[in-house]
């Protein structure tokens, strides 16, 4: 690169892009609208063979990291013992680091990621004026960043989410916040939580929420009222979290209270032969469809067409959890109606009778009777769907949210600041 080159963030994912991920892309693309340099470090290469279109405009240059020590055990194996030739002393430290959390877990991904992190440093960071890493997801991408940071003496700090804050080792996760420059998150919630992990540590913790694009998310005017056999959407992978399976029995309640509907699931997961099964055994064949991943520019065409929006988010077995579902969002933003459970951060936007249906976590009856309520009731519908659009406007636009993560970024890391001509300070 020029030495006049600007000095760079780098985004450190797991994998890019990723079809799950649209809060992530959406990120890099704003800040490098408002100016920032970007680098992406990649974990993996991406899973799907498309992606949403805005992918296409980012300009940040990425760059994939070996995905597995096996499979590249020479290129791993020659850029760490290069590093550790070069810097004995910081490469001691990262070991003995790698050490101390290894006993703790037993956790052979601790030794992938050091071993990542030496490749990213002798490798991927020579040129290119990075400044600062930013981690997302506080498990394996803040692991790589932590090392890379140890081993550079370049600082780091991670944006936490909500399966990688609660699935984490606590004792691990706090290690990392004391070494982080700062931490990011996205709901108040999840807030709460770090800083009670964190108890008398120094690092600041900020709530930023995602929001969305208000520009994509736009509806077309329609009434208020709508009428069976009604459209009911869920947007959601095949996951224990999502409560797929409440959402199930809920939809066969509605059938046999004689409510005529029909419901489409966008996504997929690891538990898509268990819904499949649930589906079936639940006789609710004719009424479902399965549309798969697409999109988000296909997702939007769903949004327009459905009357209520629903999911089942509850805490998994392993403390998976959400934080804010931006599909909710999305769908409040679409003038669709939202019914879920009380778990997590959607409190913080989903007010029950205000803005949408709040049900308690694992209860079926409740969930159906909350969805039939905001089919039926046009007088809740003509209230609701406007209160949550301008709900969504207020507190979710990502175009205002994301001034506040760039003063994070320009006040907390010397040296970034946006090009010329931003207007994020």
């Amino acid at each position: 690169m020029e030495n006049n080159a600007p000095p760079t963030l780098c985004m450190v994912l797991k994998g890019y892009p990723r079809i799950s991920e649209t809060f992530i892309s959406n990120e890099i693309l704003l800040l490098e609208s408002l100016g920032f340099s970007i680098h992406i470090i990649s974990m993996r290469e991406p899973r799907e063979s498309f992606a949403h279109a805005d992918v296409g405009k980012i300009k940040a240059r990425v760059q994939y990291l070996p995905s597995t020590i096996l499979g590249h055990l020479l290129p791993l194996g020659y850029h760490n013992l290069m590093l550790a030739l070069k810097r004995p002393r910081v490469y001691f430290k990262a070991i003995s680091m790698a050490a101390a959390r290894w006993r703790r877990t037993k956790k052979s991904a601790t030794l992938k990621h050091l071993l990542q992190a030496g490749y990213l440093v002798h490798h991927c960071l020579p040129g290119t004026h990075i400044v600062h890493f930013q981690a997302h997801f506080a498990h394996s991408p803040t692991s790589v960043a932590m090392f890379a940071s140890i081993l550079s003496g370049i600082p780091f700090s991670f944006f936490a989410h909500a399966k990688d804050i609660y699935t984490s080792d606590p004792r691990q996760l706090k290690e990392k916040m004391d070494l982080a420059k700062f931490v990011v998150t996205c709901t108040r919630y999840n807030r709460n939580y770090l800083n009670s992990l964190a108890g008398n540590g120094k690092t600041p913790v900020f709530c930023v929420y995602h929001g969305i694009n208000l520009e994509y998310f736009s509806p077309e005017s329609r009434p208020a009222s709508c009428a069976p056999p009604y459209n009911i959407l869920t947007v959601a992978r095949m996951t224990e979290k999502k409560g797929l399976d409440i959402v199930y029995q809920a939809l066969a309640l509605l059938r046999d209270r004689g409510v005529k509907f029909r419901h489409t699931l966008i996504g997929e997961g690891a538990d898509n032969e268990k819904i499949l099964r649930l589906i079936k055994d639940l006789g609710l064949e004719s009424v479902t469809t399965l549309a798969g991943t697409l999109a988000h520019e296909d997702v939007i065409h769903y949004y327009a067409k459905a009357d209520l929006f629903v999911l089942g988010c509850r805490i998994a077995a392993d403390g998976d959890r959400d934080g804010i579902p931006n599909v909710m969002a999305e769908s409040m933003a679409m003038n669709v109606p939202v019914a879920a459970p009380k778990v997590s951060g959607i409190p913080e936007f989903l007010e029950d009778g205000v803005t949408g249906k709040m049900v308690p976590p694992d209860d079926p009856p409740a969930l159906a009777r909350a969805m039939e309520t905001l089919l039926t009731d046009e007088a809740l519908r003509q209230r609701v769907i406007p209160e949550a659009r301008k709900r969504i406007v207020r507190d979710f636009n990502n175009k205002e949210l994301i001034r506040d993560l760039a003063r994070i970024y320009s006040d907390r890391i010397p040296g970034l600041m946006p090009g010329p001509g931003s207007s994020a300070t």
